[in-house]
């Protein structure tokens, strides 16, 4: 039976292969290239001294056992905690990568997503980290969620795609906020923005997600681990899925094809 996957269909693989490794870090980074990823994503924030460091919140409490501001701490002193054990045991000894560590796995049919999570004063670093290595515009992705920091990301790569991030419903009360496709269409298209990266919730339709797309404009969703969930939103059109077993689910997805 033929596959309902588009050829260009991207599953993206969450904080690296979160679901089986410590998350943000190079272990799950490899381990989803090492599975197959073509797509991975990573969040970043910037150190006290302006080191571009893989990690998702504003504290390092979560993975890294002491509640310290990232953004208080030097990249050394962020460097001194273990963000491998919370996971378990055998993940004992895991640091908090740079992104500049991250950017050197990527292989030649891979893509990185960035998920930026200070604001816009990381630009200059990142251009910086981006001119040293070799891959393609099209290699290197950037997501946000605070629209004047993606756009000026946009702003300083334009060869390179951005996506603006919505939470949509992710927070339950918003459900029955109206989202106008129309509306965010053209304050993305303003922008030169490539489209958005949604909440995969109630207000994620096929509406919704067709009047996106009709605009020229694409759209990804966030975070769906479930193939029944990652099959409704393929034919919805999505154009890729955020997912933390990103091999798991291709797998699963193209079994329920056969």
């Amino acid at each position: 039976m033929h596959s309902m996957l588009p050829s260009d269909f991207m599953f993206i693989a969450h904080r690296g292969e979160s679901y089986d490794a410590p998350e943000n870090t190079l272990t799950s980074v490899n381990l989803a290239w090492q599975k197959g990823a073509t797509a991975v994503e990573v969040d970043v924030h910037l150190s006290k001294d302006n080191k571009i460091v893989v990690i998702h919140d504003l504290s390092t409490a979560r993975t890294g056992g002491k509640k310290k501001r990232v953004k208080a701490q030097t990249y050394d002193e962020l460097r001194q905690l273990d963000v491998g054990v919370y996971k378990g045991e055998r993940w004992k000894g895991e640091k908090i990568p740079l992104l500049s560590e991250v950017l050197a796995t990527v292989p030649p049919h891979g893509t990185l997503i960035v998920e930026i999570k200070c604001g816009k004063r990381v630009v200059p670093y990142l251009r910086e980290e981006i001119e040293k290595t070799n891959l393609n515009p099209n290699q290197i992705v950037f997501i946000a969620f605070n629209f004047k920091t993606i756009c000026a990301v946009k702003e300083a790569f334009p060869n390179h795609k951005a996506y603006w991030l919505m939470l949509l419903d992710y927070f339950w009360p918003n459900r029955w906020f109206p989202y106008s496709t129309r509306k965010i269409s053209k304050k993305v298209k303003r922008k030169n923005l490539d489209g958005i990266n949604v909440w995969a919730g109630r207000v994620a339709t096929k509406t919704f997600i067709q009047g996106i797309k009709r605009q020229n404009l694409q759209v990804f969703v966030w975070v769906v681990n479930s193939p029944e969930k990652a099959k409704r939103f393929i034919a919805f059109g999505a154009n890729g899925i955020a997912t933390d077993r990103a091999s798991w689910l291709k797998n699963s997805i193209e079994s329920l094809d056969q």
